[in-house]
């Protein structure tokens, strides 16, 4: 994406890891701060809350602008102008009410990339519901089938309605990019949460197809309750994650616990068999497990070609050497934050290197050569904006 000038006016979680793609991809991407900063640049860093503003906004700058005065709204259009895409995520009718929608935007640029990340979408009944990824893992039915049958739903740890909606922003910003490059023409494109995560209900919605009726929370269990063993099973410390997709897994299994009386078991021949006898199959796994610790019990699995992971602590994963080692995860020293563990964009052209990773950027850092470079603005005009209130 060199060459690429994207206006980046997100927040939080889902504009941002679109954004951050982007500049990762060499698009250069400008945050358009209001006045104090992005809402997650203040949250409270001694607590480590800050880190995620860094993770988000790496290889980006910042300039600081006030969209609610006029002159500010002037010189976002003259921005626009010179821009490919302008990106955000605020509530449906923000941009319009600020003066800088994309029929005005389109105005100054009719090639512009217009797009919008939302909870529910610009249109339809639930518009103007507030989301945040919890409501929308809510509203998404992602709670409804997280947790055990026994309790009470649960949200998921990760904030999948954020990053599920940011990676398809990403990509329809590349789509409509690339939609240009064929017809010369500018788009309005959007993503809503609600919808980027319904895919991931797959197994769930099939069940509602099926003979057990409604979805329900399976605990570790195959969200259709369609395949076993597929569930985490403790070892003498810790836990392992154990799946056999066919029968080819579980003989592989069978094998490394060394059951052959497993083979030929009436309960456990098929896939079906074993899926009817849930309790049973699960029983005779923990019951082995148990007297492994957990890397052991991995390394055994991993020897037999047996599906398998060890349930790591997130202090594991931030110091895993297979990330480390392909340039995935890297440690910093941050400005502002300290020795921090960072990411890099998860897509890899082989062909090419990850581009040099850049922290991210002070508050209205890059006010001068934005307004300077971009619109011409001489120091004087600059200092006269900072006095008003502007920048």
């Amino acid at each position: 994406m060199s060459g690429v000038r994207v206006l980046d006016l997100t927040q939080i979680y889902n504009g941002p890891y679109a954004t951050f793609l982007m500049a990762m991809a060499g698009a250069t991407v400008i945050k358009v701060e209001p006045p104090g900063g992005e809402f997650l640049r203040r949250r409270d860093a001694r607590s480590g809350a800050g880190v995620p503003f860094a993770m988000l906004n790496a290889n980006k700058g910042s300039i600081s602008l006030n969209l609610k005065s006029e002159r500010g709204v002037a010189l976002f259009l003259d921005l626009c102008g010179g821009a490919d895409v302008v990106i955000e995520n605020f509530a449906p009718d923000v941009m319009d009410r600020l003066g800088i929608g994309y029929e005005t935007v389109r105005q100054v640029n009719p090639r512009i990339i217009f797009a919008s990340g939302s909870g529910y979408g610009l249109d339809g009944p639930y518009r103007n519901f507030p989301a945040m990824d919890l409501t929308v893992q809510a509203m998404a039915g992602v709670m409804s089938i997280t947790g055990f049958p026994e309790n009470g739903p649960v949200k998921s740890g990760a904030a999948l309605c954020d990053f599920f909606g940011g990676v398809h922003l990403y990509g329809a910003v590349a789509t409509a990019l690339f939609q240009r490059e064929r017809t010369g023409r500018g788009a309005r494109i959007e993503v809503a949460m609600l919808e980027a995560v319904y895919p991931s209900l797959a197994s769930s919605i099939g069940m509602a197809y099926g003979e057990r009726g409604t979805p329900m929370r399976t605990g570790n269990r195959h969200g259709g309750l369609s395949l076993c063993p597929y569930n985490v099973y403790p070892a003498k410390s810790g836990y392992v994650a154990i799946i056999c997709n066919n029968d080819k897994h579980w003989l592989s299994l069978v094998a490394a616990m060394g059951r052959d009386d497993l083979r030929d078991d009436a309960r456990t021949q098929s896939m079906r068999d074993r899926v009817c006898n849930m309790d049973f199959v699960d029983q005779q796994i923990a019951a082995w497990s148990s007297t492994f610790e957990r890397d052991a019990l991995f390394e055994r699995l991993a020897a037999f070609r047996v599906p398998s992971a060890p349930v790591r602590e997130i202090s594991e994963v931030m110091a895993d050497p297979h990330m480390h080692q392909r340039g995935m995860l890297l440690e910093i020293e941050h400005p502002q934050y300290g020795p921090i563990t960072v990411c890099r964009s998860p897509i890899n052209f082989r062909s090419q290197p990850q581009p040099d990773y850049h922290p991210s950027p002070e508050y209205g850092a890059d006010n001068g050569g934005v307004y300077g470079d971009w619109l011409g603005l001489d120091e004087e005009t600059l200092i006269e904006l900072r006095q008003e209130g502007v920048i």
